[in-house]
Parts: structure tokens; C-alpha cells; sequence
């Protein structure tokens, strides 16, 4: 399999940098911009109030103030006493700090004495005012992302039962613990009240994918290698998060980095990249890129949907359902390329060399991708990324499910228009070594994402379209 080392640090060094976002809850990341952002907003308001401009010393000065302070403190699970006290003593050795270097270097003549007194104990007054209005709307907040995730937690041991408890005492961390797995008899564990165990560990697979679970915790002790092992080989077959409870040993990762949920340590064993800023940056960057070419390539569009109902009865866009993120099915958009039109639900034929269901103009628009343009609105939709694992029609993806070992796990991530196995050559092909090959290339994507690699992949398709003697 090829591999991107040119790009595993670059995806080594986002995985970091998401480290203290988005992780204890899913208001961590807005919590992480209230210090910052009260801090600069107030320090706004007071230019202009006192000086009835925003001049470039306040503006300066935002900027220090808001690398000095980013991210900021989570704090939505704390008392209000500890919410009070950290904001006033972290408020106090920041305002110390920059009265200092102001006086020393004479840059505080530049600024209002007024405005400066008067933000110095109203920014601590906007944090905490910010803080506990985010404790009022959280409720609110939270329950428009609809149910919490089910979780279970494979070992009713004292890390596991730990990690239950916080989970259960968290109020926001919108997790379910649905139960344990565990080898051993009831009667020799002591389950607290309000968590029983499920089955064996054998069963784990089959009761996640009947059971819509979302979150896996493995806490099984490391004498048990062999044990948690076969638990992973089997859950190779789902969609779902799994995550380690310290301690643990080396496997393969996807995305593999150290996280903490509701205070207790765990390590993640698979996982999407696109988690916190790292996904917004992703989403951007699609709609920013599906919306460009779409205004562009309109003219093309047109040309091509004329040229499909001029040559052959039929839609000119036909719709295929596919497995999408998290393995939820999706309907992808294309260019109308053969005299059939299969939903790839139940049965999906796939395009051979001189098929003779594709038409003159299919076969052109097949060989150089453009079948594939209608699916930029896919993109700008949400239901798709432009670089990703290329989406398989659902019949198709039973049957390899079926046949290779965590073929799941693409759908850890929206599918894509194009993707690390399609510029690496692994564009076609339907028999078993070619998925194999197409797989380890979507996997080995997930392991080492970064935008950079993104940017390589979209650059490197552009020529691999046109000499690719793969697509027919």
C-alpha cells in the first residue's frame, strides 16, 4: 500500500491540535472562545465608548489578549464558586502581566487611562456573565443535536465502572451507558446501581449493530491481549467509536490520540478525523470549493445534461442510495451514463469493459469523470465531502463487508467525490484484491489526514482523470 509519509506529520500535529477542544462535552469548543472573545469584545467596547474609534493600539492589543487567552477555560460542568475564582485569578495574572509590559515599554500611553480601568473589571465581569448564560441555553442547546449517544462499556471492572460514573454524574456529556460486557459471572461482580451487565463479550458485535450503539469503551485488563483482540476483529464489522480506557497496548489505530471523557482517560482506537476544529475546517472547505466549481462548470453542466437527453431516452440525473458517515444511507447524484438506471439497494451490476449499457455519451463522460459533477451538490448539501472514501452502492458494500476486515471503517468520514485510493491508481475494479487495495488506501487516508493532504489529492486528480486507462 502507498503511503503518504510526507503527510502523516502534518496529521499527527492536527490531531494535537485539537487536543483541548471539543473533547469533555459538545460545548467545549464555544466555552473555549468565551475567554478570549468577552476579553476582546469588552476591550471593544471601551475604545469605542471613551474614544469613539477602534484604533490600531486596541486593536494590538485584542490580538495579544486573545493569543494570550486561547482557548479558554471549560468550566460548564464546575460550581459557580470555581467559575468565579478561576476567572478572577487567571484575569488578575493576565492583567498583571500586560500592565507590566505596557508601563515598562510606555505603549500603555497609547490607550485611554478611562478605558483601561473600566476594562479591567468589566472583562472578568463579561466572562463570567457569558459563561452563565451558556449554563442557561445548554439545555436548549443540546437538545436541538437530538438523543445522546449510546455507549457500552466492554469490562465491569474499577476503570470501567469509574468511567460509568462520570458519565452517569456529567450532565452534559450526552451519553448514554446502555450497560457492560464482561466474561465473568454476575455473581462475582458488583455492579453499582443503575448499571447491569448485558452478555458475554462474545455477543458485543451483534448487540452494537442490532442496537444502534454509537460508543464503545474497552476497559479490559492487558493481560487480556488476545481477549481484546478478538473483541476488535469483530467490531471491524461497525461504525462505531471505540475507544480504550487506559491502560493499554499498541494495535493499529485510526486517528489514534488521547482524550478524556467527563474526566476519566481514554485513548482512541478508531475515530473520525474530523472532530472539532479540524471539522469545521473540513466543511468549509467543501462549501467553499463545491460552490466555486459549481458557479464555473455551470455552462458545462448544461452542455452535458443536453447532450445525455439528445442521445438516449432517460433521465439525464439518476439517483443511487449509498452508505454515507457513519454507515447511514445517502442518495448520490450523477450523470445519467448507461441505458439503465440501478438504485444499487439490492442488486448492483458493475460496469465492465464495453459494457453495452453504456451509451456513446456515457462512455465519454465515464472515462473522464464528469459523470460524477452532479455530486458537488452533494457536497454543498452536507451528504458527501470533495476528498474522501468514493461512496459503494449498498449492495456492493454487503457484500465486501463481509469479505475485508474493517471495511466499515471508511464510513467513519463522509464519502468523497475523489480520494487517496483513486489518485494512487485505484480508480476501477470490482474483484476482491482491488477493494482490498482500494480499502488499506481509505484507511491509510483516515490514519493520516490534514488539509494539506487534501489539497494533494484534488491537485493530483485533475491528471489522473484523464490518463487513468482504469475508468471505463
Amino acid at each position: 500500500m502507498a503511503n503518504p509519509s510526507l503527510h502523516v506529520s502534518d496529521a499527527a500535529s492536527s490531531a494535537r491540535s485539537i487536543g483541548a477542544l471539543g473533547k469533555e462535552h459538545p460545548l467545549s469548543l464555544i466555552e473555549s472562545l468565551i475567554d478570549p472573545g468577552m476579553l476582546v469584545l469588552s476591550l471593544w467596547a471601551m475604545a469605542w465608548i471613551f474614544e469613539r474609534t477602534l484604533s490600531p493600539p486596541y486593536l494590538i492589543l485584542s490580538v495579544i489578549v486573545f493569543a494570550m487567552t486561547f482557548p479558554g477555560t471549560t468550566q460548564l460542568q464546575s460550581s459557580w464558586a470555581r467559575l468565579i475564582g478561576q476567572t478572577l485569578v487567571n484575569w488578575i495574572a493576565i492583567a498583571a502581566l500586560l500592565l507590566a509590559t505596557g508601563i515598562a515599554t510606555g505603549y500603555i500611553r497609547e490607550f485611554s487611562p478611562m478605558a483601561l480601568l473600566t476594562w479591567l473589571w468589566l472583562a472578568p465581569l463579561a466572562q463570567i456573565i457569558a459563561h452563565g448564560a451558556l449554563r442557561l441555553a445548554a439545555p436548549s442547546v443540546l437538545s436541538l443535536r437530538g438523543p445522546p449517544r449510546k455507549a457500552v462499556i466492554a469490562g465491569m471492572n474499577t476503570q470501567g465502572l469509574a468511567l460509568a460514573r462520570r458519565i452517569r454524574d456529567t450532565p452534559y456529556s450526552r451519553i448514554e451507558v446502555v450497560g457492560f460486557f464482561d466474561d465473568r459471572n454476575l455473581q462475582r461482580l458488583n455492579a453499582p446501581m443503575g448499571f447491569g451487565l448485558i452478555d458475554r463479550l462474545s455477543s458485543l458485535p451483534d448487540y452494537v449493530k442490532a442496537n444502534g450503539i454509537q460508543l464503545i469503551y474497552l476497559s479490559l485488563p492487558m493481560a487480556s491481549q488476545p481477549r481484546i483482540l478478538q473483541v476488535l476483529d469483530g467490531l471491524k464489522d461497525t461504525t462505531a467509536s471505540i475507544y480504550f480506557v487506559p491502560d493499554m497496548f499498541v494495535t493499529d489505530l485510526i486517528q489514534g490520540r488521547t482524550s478524556s471523557v467527563c474526566g476519566t482517560p481514554v485513548i482512541s482506537v478508531c475515530e473520525t478525523p474530523f472532530r472539532g476544529t479540524n471539522g469545521l475546517a473540513k466543511r468549509l472547505c467543501d462549501i467553499v470549493i463545491s460552490a466555486l466549481i459549481i458557479l464555473l462548470i455551470s455552462p458545462l453542466l448544461l452542455v452535458i445534461a443536453l447532450a445525455i437527453k439528445l442521445s438516449s431516452p432517460g433521465p439525464v440525473v439518476f439517483k443511487q442510495r449509498r452508505y454515507g458517515l457513519d454507515g447511514r444511507e445517502i442518495v448520490v447524484y450523477k450523470f445519467r451514463s448507461m441505458t439503465v438506471t440501478e438504485d444499487g439497494a439490492k442488486n448492483y451490476t458493475q460496469v465492465t469493459r464495453n459494457d453495452a449499457r453504456v451509451t456513446p455519451v456515457g462512455a465519454f463522460i465515464r472515462k473522464t469523470s464528469l459523470d460524477e459533477l452532479p455530486q458537488f451538490f452533494n457536497v454543498l448539501f452536507g451528504s458527501m465531502s470533495v476528498v474522501g472514501p468514493r461512496p459503494h452502492a449498498i449492495a456492493v458494500n454487503e457484500q465486501y463487508r463481509q469479505l475485508i476486515s474493517g471495511y466499515m471503517i471508511r464510513h467513519k468520514v463522509k464519502p468523497g467525490i475523489t480520494g487517496w485510493a483513486q489518485v494512487n491508481g485505484w480508480r476501477g475494479g470490482d474483484d476482491l484484491d482491488s477493494m482490498r487495495h482500494r480499502i488499506e488506501h481509505d484507511l491509510d487516508y483516515l490514519r493520516n489526514w490534514s488539509l494539506r493532504l487534501d489539497l494533494f489529492i484534488i491537485a493530483r486528480t485533475v491528471g489522473v482523470v484523464f490518463k487513468d486507462s482504469r475508468a471505463y
